[in-house]
Order: C-alpha cells, then sequence, then structure tokens
C-alpha cells in the first residue's frame, strides 16, 4: 500500500519518454541494478550510478512501495572492450598485482561495498555474485542453443542476434548502426552485432577462472550474467533496471536479446529501463595517471567527506550530464556544513522527543521496507504550512526523481517560520529519500583531515591555545606566526565559533 501523493513518473530508456509507474506486484517493487566489475577501485563516474539507484529506491520506498533490490557482482567475464573484444579485465589486474582473481575480486568488492556505505547507500537485498551462478549460466545458455539462439564457433557459444525482435531499439540502433560498426569482428560470427555467451579458452590456455561446458572449457560471457541473475531472482518479467547510460548502447541491448530469446517471448527482463547520465571532466582533475581525484577515497584524502559527493549528485538530475569540478565539490561540501549547523541549531531549540525523528531504527532497510510507518510518525500533527513543504517535495521526487527541485525545499524549511519541531520533523522525514544523514552530521566528522596534512588534531588545539595566549599577553608576532603555521597546514581558523577551526580541502593544487 503506497502512501498518498503525486503519482511517481519515470523516464523510461526503450520508450524514450515519462511514463506513470505501474508496478506489477503492488506488493513488492522488483529492482535490478547493474553491479561493478571488481578488478579495481570504483571511479567516481561509477559511483554516480548507485548514488541514483540508490536514490530511487529510497523514493519508492519513502512512497510506500516495498522493494526486493538486487545489485550484482561482475567477478568474472568482463572484457576490456564491453563490444565482446579484449582481455579479461580480472586476469590482466590480477596478472598486474601478482596475485589470484580471487584475490583480486574480494579486495575489490570489500572497498566497493566501502564506498557505498560512506556515501549512505542502503544495500540490497541480494549481492548477486556472477562467480556463484556458472551453472545457472551454462543451463541458460544451453536452453538458448536448443532453441536456435544461439551457434557454436571456434571462440565459444554465440548469440544471433537476428533471432530476436527489434534488437537494439533500446539503444534506437539499427542492426548496421555505428555500435554494431564498433563491434571487433570475429571469425565465424553470422552478424557483426552477435556477441559471446561463452567463451572457450584458447587451446593450450588455461585461464585462472575457467569452468567446464558443453563448449569447452571457458567462462561466460559477461552479458549472459545480469539475465541469469534477473531471471532468478526476480522472475522473466520485473519492474525496473537500473544502470549506467554506456550499458544502454551494447551491454542492455544484449541482456534483452537473452531475455526474449531465452523466454521465447517478446519480454524485456524488465519493464522499465533506466540510465543516469555521465559524470563529466572537463579539467583532467580527475585522471588517476595525473594523481587526481577520480576515486572516492582520492577525493577523502584531499579532505572531502564523502557525503559532499552524494549531496553533489542530487544537485543535478540523473539524466543529465553532471560536470565534475573541484570548485563544486568544495561548493557542495561547504552546503553540507550549513546543512549540518542548521540542523544541530534547530536541535538545541526544539522540545520534541529525540527518539520521535529516528523512527527507522527498527526498519530492515536491506529487506526493503517501505517508509510508511516513518513518515506517518514524522508527519503525524504537522501543521497545514509543514505539510505544504511535504506536498512540494513529494512533487519534485514524483517527477522522475527531479531531486534539484526537492534539494530547495529542504532549505526553504529551514528558512521558515516553522517551529523548530516541525522543521526536524521534515528534515528528518525528508532524509529517508535524500540519504545524506542529516540528523547525524557532525561538523568536526565533515571536516576531514588531508592525508598530506602535516599537523596532527592535538597539534593544532595546541596551536590555537598558544596563538590565543599570546593575543591575550598582546604578543602578536608570536599569534601570527602561529596562525601563518595552521594556515600552512590546511588549518581554517574560526574565531568566535565553538568548532574553533577545521581542515581546509586540498582542491587548488590538484
Amino acid at each position: 500500500m503506497t502512501t498518498a501523493g503525486a503519482p511517481l513518473t519515470l523516464f523510461n530508456s526503450l520508450s524514450r519518454a515519462i511514463e506513470p509507474f505501474q508496478p506489477i506486484d503492488p506488493k513488492m517493487v522488483r529492482l535490478y541494478s547493474c553491479g561493478p566489475t571488481v578488478y579495481s577501485t570504483a571511479h567516481l563516474g561509477n559511483l554516480r550510478a548507485y548514488v541514483f539507484t540508490d536514490t530511487l529506491r529510497r523514493t519508492l520506498n519513502w512512497k510506500g512501495y516495498a522493494t526486493t533490490h538486487v545489485i550484482n557482482i561482475t567477478d568474472v567475464g568482463h572484457l576490456t572492450s564491453d563490444a565482446d573484444a579484449g582481455d579479461d579485465k580480472m586476469e590482466l589486474a590480477a596478472q598486474k598485482a601478482g596475485t589470484t582473481i580471487w584475490d583480486i575480486a574480494a579486495r575489490y568488492t570489500q572497498l566497493f561495498k566501502a564506498d557505498l556505505k560512506a556515501l549512505g547507500i542502503i544495500d540490497p537485498a541480494i549481492w548477486s555474485v556472477a562467480t556463484d551462478h556458472i551453472q545457472d549460466m551454462i543451463a541458460f545458455a544451453d536452453v538458448l542453443e536448443k532453441q536456435g539462439a544461439a551457434y557454436e564457433i571456434e571462440g565459444g557459444l554465440y548469440f544471433d542476434v537476428t533471432k530476436v525482435p527489434d534488437y537494439g531499439r533500446l539503444a534506437r540502433s539499427a542492426m548496421d548502426g555505428p555500435e554494431v560498426a564498433r563491434i571487433d569482428a570475429v571469425e565465424g560470427k553470422r552478424h557483426p552485432a552477435d556477441f559471446a555467451i561463452w567463451r572457450r579458452s584458447p587451446e593450450g590456455e588455461q585461464r585462472q577462472m575457467e569452468w567446464l561446458s558443453p563448449w569447452g572449457p571457458g567462462a561466460p560471457g559477461w552479458h549472459l550474467e545480469c539475465s541469469v541473475m534477473s531471471l532468478k531472482y526476480l522472475g522473466e518479467q520485473f519492474d525496473i533496471h537500473t544502470g549506467g547510460i554506456d550499458h544502454r548502447e551494447i551491454h542492455h541491448c544484449n541482456e534483452i536479446a537473452q531475455n526474449q530469446a531465452y523466454n521465447g517471448t517478446a519480454k524485456t527482463g524488465a519493464n522499465i529501463w533506466m540510465h543516469n547520465n555521465f559524470l563529466v571532466d572537463r579539467t583532467g582533475k580527475m585522471s588517476k595517471s595525473k594523481g587526481g581525484v577520480a576515486t572516492l577515497g582520492a577525493l577523502t584524502a584531499r579532505g572531502v567527506h564523502p557525503l559532499a559527493y552524494r549531496l553533489l549528485c542530487l544537485g543535478a538530475h540523473y539524466r543529465s550530464e553532471l560536470e565534475f569540478s573541484l570548485e563544486a565539490v568544495a561548493a557542495a561540501l561547504t552546503r553540507l556544513k550549513r546543512l549540518a549547523i542548521a540542523v544541530a541549531a534547530l536541535k538545541a531549540e526544539a522540545t520534541l522527543d529525540p527518539a520521535t525523528l529516528r523512527p527507522s531504527q527498527e526498519t530492515g532497510y536491506g529487506k526493503g521496507a517501505p517508509f510508511d510507518w516513518q513518515r506517518r510518525t514524522l508527519e503525524a500533527g504537522l501543521s497545514d504550512e509543514a505539510l505544504a513543504f511535504v506536498t512540494r517535495f513529494d512533487e519534485a521526487l514524483s517527477a522522475d526523481l527531479m531531486t534539484p527541485q526537492a534539494l530547495p525545499v529542504l532549505d526553504a524549511v529551514i528558512a521558515s517560520a516553522l517551529s523548530a519541531d516541525e522543521k526536524l520533523r521534515l528534515i528528518a522525514d525528508f532524509d529517508l529519500a535524500l540519504g545524506l544523514g542529516l540528523l547525524d552530521l557532525d561538523r568536526r566528522a565533515l571536516s576531514v583531515r588531508p592525508e598530506e596534512a602535516t599537523l596532527t588534531d592535538a597539534e593544532v588545539d595546541a596551536l590555537l591555545d598558544e596563538r590565543q595566549q599570546a593575543r591575550a599577553a598582546k604578543d602578536f608576532a608570536a599569534a601570527d606566526a602561529a596562525r601563518d603555521r595552521l594556515k600552512a597546514a590546511g588549518v581554517d581558523i574560526m574565531d568566535g565559533d565553538a568548532l574553533r577551526w577545521e581542515w581546509r580541502p586540498l582542491l587548488d593544487d590538484a
């Protein structure tokens, strides 16, 4: 049962139109998200996809829909090209590190999950790992071959794209379009767009990850895993499939083709396919080769709290390009700190029981629970003026997750004449969908010590005390010396503020 409000509309990449959302099962929305290939640390651009997916899932929950959310972990079968060409990314990473693929996968899966936690992203109901489903993939591929949708050549088992209707319609590409033209030729393929379902290991070569199959020892093609795992956990037709816009052109087209052939119908796998746009870097300051801030860890190492990146993502619509710049990240961090200051001031003024602001503590987010009870608790007894803000916020989220319009509603609440109690209730309510952790933001925690900082927190406090004592003794030279040393170490002094000081992010020299 959904919470009353504006009808939810979402942009469907299949139709290239915004459509009213109608779940297949009103009691449970089924959602699948393409996960990472765990051969390296996730790029900030990759992480934008999971902020988007988390916002979608939170919005569904906020509007009263329960969700079953699946994210896959690709630990095998992804080539250096998304077009079925090149070397295996996992094999290359293992060779470079001088270790096993299994160790590489375990390491980067752990780091990926840590990044999601730092960004306030709720765990899915199911983490689906590719190598746990190899036999399922072999069985799926066997069905495709028996139905005449796949054929065997020297390189393995390939899908025949002419066997399904409207191949490539998700990407709006024709059979001889530019996306097909960039796919490398493979001897024996019937059509340039045909893609690998099972890649046979070359004669005399043994891969670190390979399995026996009817088509010889080898590994599954990248596109196969998502069809198999979404079908297994969500059924042959589910509600929403998400991913980056780069997946729209080849990977998701191939998924749809496999789904149609396997089911023997026109079923595409998901009713709605949603794609977030790119994170764009026009400055070159994200480049890993130049020591830039391409990863969340690198950004944090420069003194930027991870939630500032989440706020930056929420400030742009998911279907718009998000231009990355150090100035934009710094502005998001400043905005986040101002929100923390505002919430702290409201807490000091409010008379309500803090427990009423956290009605979600016993709710199983990982089980896809809706926020009905939390919202009812937070919105109970609000004034008409306060409920008007709820309506505005709901209308923004319901219009295809228009977070750039939802965030100003939050700002308007803080600036309004409402009581502190009502403001806090609204902030807690809205944050169920925004995921910024606004009730628990700690100003000191938002001030992240850059890895290159030359002083410890204790040394900063000691220098501030020294400066204060020097000023009291009218020894201005000593006071200025302490100030200059703090400034050189990346410390911003805040006289008259209870916090006294904070770290300045090291962004200007990136």
